[in-house]
């Protein structure tokens, strides 16, 4: 265990604070550590932390104590039936590179293979394919969990626990391993059907139909067009490449997958490399003008017509990963990301008008569609539709997002907690109707109220 105190923050880097970070090397190890909390050691109490990928302060306990996950990395063999078991500090891009050789896909990813499974459960992910296949929940088959009396539990979906810890955002306990069911794949390449759309109407038109007819759907959308051009976009569509389909762009194909952990060595697959990000961006850059003339190329070089091609697994669902460090492109002050899911889309017409209107300086921003909800308590995804914005941090965006999110309650939605550095409190309980229920269920694995973060303290969640 290396123990140290550490200014940590949130992937906006609008969040930081200080606190004392060890590296656990096992189970029993985090299980020592929380029975010497419950026992009065840590008064400002304990928070896991994976790959610190939440945008805002979940991962951030300011002045208490952060358990790094780093050191729970085993990945076991892979079943015949396409289960794993993992430690919770395992990232879904390590996982990715010792399964997909082996003819497997993760069943959810989100939009950065850096963040871990024991994250991902906490902030129970989405990816492009929830309207098919849900969250990363749906797919847990069993998880480990260090409870806050120091008990090892194994917590399975049915079982009471469970809803307390999937999307309960690390404070009902820390998860050291996950049991995952996979996806077979034949080959490390997905096709991909590209085209673009005009306005709102036709992106949600279009987002619809896609769904019916691909796996995985997403729409880069241009938050800062205005009047007829509001919400137009670039949409793209895919589905794992089949063996033996031809290849578009070069990419090439393998086929079959293994059992038991053997490699099916026709699959080959590389993440690919990533090259660091400027250390700084000129504040000028990053302005309402900057941001819409490159919103403008980025919609002009999408083709007006449908056009198919071959791309890898790291191009279509990790994008950003080959930048090392792009959040620091925002500069000193940092970025917030504004998600929200709701299920009517006037109000995603009403917040993109908001922010059109007052010039919200957003980079082109993701909408996707949700299937049916999990029915986990704190789990975002509610069937509908989810919007996330990034834009630079500034004193002057508050009020602007205070309205969006007021609009958002007032249509039923909801903001994503993992995504989340300043929503007020008293939303949070019209956005999360089931949030007592989560409180009781947590109390029974927590009675000690060892398990906080700075983003449980803002909203009074437990």
């Amino acid at each position: 265990m290396n123990t140290g105190t550490q200014r940590l923050s949130g992937w906006g880097r609008a969040n930081t604070s200080p606190a004392l970070v060890s590296h656990e090397e096992s189970t029993a190890a985090v299980a020592a550590l929380v029975r010497s909390a419950a026992a009065g050691g840590l008064p400002r109490g304990i928070l896991a932390r994976g790959l610190g990928r939440s945008y805002g302060d979940a991962a951030l306990n300011a002045g208490g104590r952060v358990v790094r996950t780093d050191r729970l990395t085993a990945i076991g063999d892979v079943q015949p039936d396409g289960t794993v078991e993992v430690g919770s500090g395992v990232s879904i891009a390590e996982l990715l590179r010792h399964v997909v050789p082996r003819g497997w896909f993760v069943p959810v990813t989100p939009g950065t293979g850096h963040v871990t499974l024991g994250g991902a459960v906490a902030a129970d992910v989405h990816g492009k394919n929830h309207h098919r296949e849900g969250s990363v929940g749906r797919h847990v088959v069993r998880l480990q969990l260090v409870d806050g009396t120091g008990e090892v539990r194994t917590v399975s979906p049915g079982d009471p626990a469970y809803g307390a810890v999937v999307g309960g955002m690390g404070l009902s306990g820390i998860v050291t391993k996950v049991t995952l069911r996979l996806r077979p794949i034949s080959s490390a390449t997905l096709t991909v059907r590209t085209t673009r759309t005009a306005d709102l109407d036709a992106t949600m038109s279009a987002l619809q139909e896609a769904d019916r007819t691909h796996r995985y759907t997403v729409a880069w959308l241009d938050t800062l067009a205005k009047g007829s051009g509001l919400g137009r976009a670039v949409l793209t569509a895919g589905d794992h490449t089949t063996s033996g389909e031809a290849p578009r762009g070069g990419v090439p194909v393998g086929g079959g997958h293994s059992t038991a952990g053997e490699p099916a060595s026709s699959i080959a697959y590389s993440p690919g490399r990533s090259l660091p990000a400027p250390p700084w961006v000129p504040s000028a850059l990053l302005s309402p003008t900057t941001m819409r003339a490159f919103n403008e190329a980025y919609f002009r070089a999408a083709p007006a017509r449908p056009r198919v091609t071959t791309e890898s697994i790291a191009s279509f669902f990790h994008p950003l990963d080959v930048v090392r460090g792009w959040n620091r492109m925002y500069g000193r002050p940092g970025f917030l990301q504004h998600q929200f899911a709701v299920a009517d889309p006037q109000c995603l017409r009403a917040v993109l008008e908001l922010f059109s209107r007052e010039r919200v300086p957003g980079f082109l921003a993701v909408l996707k569609r949700f299937g049916p909800s999990s029915g986990l308590p704190l789990s975002f995804p509610t069937a509908g539709w989810t919007l996330a914005t990034d834009v630079p941090a500034s004193p002057q965006l508050g009020p602007v997002l205070d309205r969006a999110d007021e609009l958002v309650a007032s249509y039923g939605g909801r903001l994503y907690l993992a995504k989340d550095s300043r929503m007020r409190p008293e939303l949070l309980p019209a956005m999360y109707p089931d949030l007592d229920h989560w409180r009781q269920e947590r109390a029974l694995l927590d009675p000690h109220h060892l398990f906080v973060s700075d983003l449980s303290r803002r909203l009074h969640l437990c």
